[in-house]
């Protein structure tokens, strides 16, 4: 017995893209499929694709979108970003850090390599000292500027269909009533009490359990990782 075609795939296009946008996330993730196999309609949108999302969010059905078009339509892509050395999203940084080659390993799912610009990028906002020994201690947060901050969390927020980011670590461990030792295994990076190795046992994909990224080095303990989620401009995003 052939089933029938859900509702959305008789949807034009534009109206899909609609409850794409008004959807709620788990509503959206019912749609990722279908939005996925129509990406030649998307591509001849051209920028209405993205017209109902706001480049200066962080709403992942914009991310996902790029994302759709960037692997099936990649040329596309020239047609919609102004510059594509930039990105679509928006990006600030009190100290002119350049979000484009980040923002481009985000659109391209190279999720390592944005991983390592993160971790480079804290330690350059952290300060020289932080540069030289390379990582960043505890007390040496408080000097990250609070724009820059966001603007790694708004960006792998908007690319990972809303699985990864510092708040969407935060919002976890809030719901784990705060303990790290609960945190570790539900966001993969502890398996059967073995700490995960890095990089290879990581998984660096959209398969990644939510929280999966970015990366703290835990092995440290808990002091850095618990000052980032808690800083102030990120528990208003959670």
């Amino acid at each position: 017995m052939i089933s029938a075609p859900s509702p959305s795939a008789n949807q034009s296009i534009r109206d899909l893209l609609d409850s794409f946008s008004k959807g709620s996330s788990r509503q959206r993730r019912s749609l990722l499929k279908t939005l996925e196999a129509r990406s030649d309609e998307l591509a001849e949108l051209g920028t209405n694709a993205l017209a109902l999302f706001d480049p200066h969010g962080d709403d992942w059905a914009a991310g996902w979108i790029l994302q759709i078009l960037n692997r099936h339509q990649p040329n596309s892509i020239k047609a919609i970003l102004t510059n594509e050395n930039e990105g679509w999203f928006s990006t600030s940084s009190s100290v002119g850090i350049d979000y484009g080659p980040f923002q481009k390993d985000l659109l391209c799912e190279r999720f390592e390599e944005a991983d390592r610009f993160t971790s480079a990028t804290l330690r350059k906002l952290a300060g020289p000292n932080a540069v030289k020994r390379g990582y960043v201690y505890f007390s040496e947060v408080g000097n990250i500027p609070n724009l820059d901050l966001i603007t790694l969390d708004r960006l792998w927020i908007s690319y990972s269909q809303g699985k990864f980011g510092f708040s969407v670590q935060a919002r976890i461990l809030s719901a784990l009533d705060g303990r790290f030792e609960r945190l570790w295994p539900r966001i993969g990076w502890k398996k059967e009490g073995v700490w995960t190795r890095y990089p290879a046992a990581f998984t660096w994909t959209l398969d990644a359990p939510d929280g999966h990224m970015p990366l703290i080095n835990q092995l440290r303990g808990v002091r850095l990782m618990d000052a980032i989620l808690n800083h102030p401009f990120l528990k208003v995003r959670i």
